[in-house]
């Protein structure tokens, strides 16, 4: 059989023996690898960082500072924070010794990976402790946390109000 147009002429060059097509053109490869490029790309752009966005961590921390003062005036003891590189933790004075406090928010948390913490006026390598007496009054202090190009700042003033920047 002799094909009677140029199209049958091409398709009768890509037929085995027995008629059948015999592999993938060269054109249809590439439009598969390209279109599953796009489809890689479009996953890894809407994919979301799984760290929370620095500002929430700060706003997070300000939150529990702000628990933290109101737990010192509700139960009229000291209630200390204490924030390091790696994370933050609770304690209250009875009187006598300072407890750790576990209880609702008040749990010890990490800094999310990558976060970086600075005291402010005080040696990096020292943690930073606010002790809000019973009447909510802390000494003024303040921590920036910064992953990347953002930075936050989060400062207690001595009236115990507690302040994001950023």
């Amino acid at each position: 059989m002799t094909p009677t147009s140029a199209t049958g002429r091409i398709k009768a060059r890509y037929r085995s023996p027995r008629g059948e097509r015999s592999g993938f053109t060269l054109v249809e490869l590439l439009m598969v690898v390209a279109i599953m490029g796009l489809a890689a790309g479009a996953v890894v752009l809407a994919v979301p960082d799984p760290r929370p966005p620095v500002i929430h961590e700060a706003e997070r921390f300000a939150a529990r500072l702000v628990r933290a003062r109101e737990e010192a005036l509700l139960t009229n003891r000291a209630v200390a924070v204490e924030a390091t590189a790696t994370g933050y933790g609770f304690s209250s004075f009875d009187g006598v010794r300072w407890s750790p406090l576990t209880d609702g928010p008040f749990g010890p948390e990490d800094w999310a990976e990558d976060t970086a913490v600075r005291p402010e006026g005080q040696p990096a390598d020292q943690p930073l402790r606010i002790v809000f007496d019973p009447t909510g009054a802390p000494d003024a202090a303040a921590l920036t946390l910064s992953r990347g190009s953002r930075v936050v700042t989060v400062a207690v003033d001595a009236a115990g109000e507690v302040k994001v920047d950023g």
